[in-house]
């Protein structure tokens, strides 16, 4: 039987943003606040992620607010959906800030067709990107193309690696990457050779659980100038690229979660959770930590590389060649990251857990491309419902360290959901909505069901009223590809 959960009451603060004070829980060093409405909040209140956020507060060196975004769903340590800034001077780093999928995120390709030019080769392609890309848990990725690949380039330069080395992807490609694929301050000599060994083979698989494949079009324009500017139209077929840093992220946080966890005596720290563990930005053990996380983001990016070489493969053998070399990168977000950036005037580490970066008009990292419409954003629902592509906007920088959230986030725990849902009945449902599905098992695909998943429509319409982000495309799934 699981654990009781505090039941904690956020009072309202503004239209749709509620705040846990002071107090709420011991030691909490600044309140805790909440993007959602009333019908989400109760959502929300039904697991343990309000009770980790408020614990989050209690972090030492936290600035302003613990933040959680209306995707918001428990997770361990810190919430998934849950944004942090530390001091960068006095504040700590803490490994369930990242999560165990270290840079999750999402690549948006733009292929050169609509979907009536597509026609009856829709169900041709969705197979052969099945076909072509490893899933499951246990997918190689050494293959024709990544034999080559060099782990320990890889972890320094992430995909620059392999366009250097394998001639996969282009300069374009990183151009269109947040941080340009590659966090500074990596340190692969950081990275275990337990992590080392799990990650080898792995890059260009998209693995398990919530990672997908899915092909889309574009069913709906609400800004115009911003849908120009990342160069998709009504009607475009999509893909869109959902995947990690597989089981190598997953080690380093394993390591350092057990390393922090000896030594936060020595650090004179205390925490509510020891989920949270954590160490001194600057501290010998902060620092290796945020080396291996830095070489485990490169990774994630490499591997996303990978898989979207591997989708320009698939197009171009029911496409074509043309078709294959029209596919381009929209943008290519994390989500799980901790980053050094200033905001407020301080320099700060951002800690994003299931959330995204949303930079606003202007923002020197957003590239030259779409500096007058803010940077993209994307925001998968469920394998039945809409996407999003979204643009930073400005109150972001003031009111989430330019955040916003990542998906629609679980109501469901995988376990719950299997009890309700079967996956091939499933599987039939989204086949006579016009989904192509291809899955490893039925099980993983109930696991995934839309049942699991809040109302993505109702998470995109909080952030856009709060100011963090604008909808600019709606994307519908007309196949997808899950592990």
């Amino acid at each position: 039987m699981s654990k009781p959960h505090a039941v904690l009451s956020p009072e309202p603060v503004e239209d749709e943003l509620w705040e846990l004070p002071i107090g709420t829980v011991a030691g909490m060093r600044v309140p805790a606040r909440v993007f959602a409405d009333a019908e989400l909040l109760a959502a929300i209140e039904q697991d343990r992620s309000l009770e980790q956020l408020a614990n989050v507060a209690t972090l030492p060196g936290i600035v302003d607010a613990a933040l959680a975004m209306p995707d918001i769903h428990q997770g361990y340590g810190f919430p998934v959906g849950g944004v942090a800034a530390t001091d960068a001077v006095v504040g700590v780093v803490s490994p369930g800030g990242v999560g165990y999928d270290i840079n999750c995120g999402v690549r948006l390709l733009a292929l050169p067709l609509s979907y009536d030019e597509l026609g009856k080769r829709r169900e041709r392609l969705v197979h052969e990107l099945s076909r072509r890309v490893p899933v499951g848990t246990g997918g190689r990725g050494a293959r024709e193309g990544l034999r080559g690949a060099n782990l320990g380039r890889v972890l320094s330069r992430g995909p620059q690696a392999l366009l250097e080395d394998l001639g996969i992807g282009s300069e374009g490609e990183l151009a269109f990457t947040e941080s340009g694929g590659c966090l500074g301050g990596a340190d692969p000599d950081a990275v275990s050779a337990r992590a080392r060994e799990r990650g080898a083979g792995q890059i260009g698989t998209l693995g398990s659980g919530n990672h997908f494949m899915e092909l889309q079009r574009v069913s709906e324009i609400y800004e115009a100038a911003a849908a120009g500017a990342f160069g998709l139209r009504p009607g475009q077929i999509t893909v869109l690229i959902h995947s990690g840093s597989r089981g190598l992220g997953h080690q380093v946080c394993t390591d350092f979660v057990k390393r922090m966890d000896t030594r936060l005596g020595h650090h004179g720290i205390e925490l509510p959770d020891r989920q949270l563990s954590c160490a001194p930005i600057g501290s010998p053990d902060g620092q290796a930590y945020l080396g291996a996380m830095a070489s485990a983001a490169n990774f994630a990016w490499a591997n996303r590389a990978a898989l979207a070489h591997r989708v320009r493969e698939a197009v171009r053998s029911v496409l074509g060649g043309g078709a294959a070399e029209g596919t381009r990168q929209v943008y290519d977000v994390a989500h799980n990251v901790a980053k050094l950036e200033e905001h407020g005037g301080r320099m700060v580490c951002v800690h994003r857990k299931g959330a995204t970066r949303a930079f606003p008009p202007g923002h020197p990292e957003i590239p030259v491309e779409y500096a007058e419409v803010g940077q993209p954003v994307f925001i998968p629902g469920s394998m039945g419902t809409a996407s999003y592509v979204l643009a930073g906007r400005a109150r972001s920088l003031d009111r989430s360290f330019g955040t916003t959230c990542h998906g629609a986030g679980r109501r469901m725990s995988r376990t719950a959901v299997r009890k309700t849902v079967d996956g091939s009945e499933l599987r039939r449902q989204l086949e006579a909505q016009g989904i192509v599905v291809r899955a490893l098992s039925a099980r993983g695909l109930a696991e995934e069901a839309p049942a699991a998943y809040k109302d993505v429509d109702r998470v995109v319409g909080i952030v856009e009223r709060a100011g963090l982000a604008a909808r600019v495309v709606r994307l519908r799934p007309i196949g997808v590809v899950k592990g």
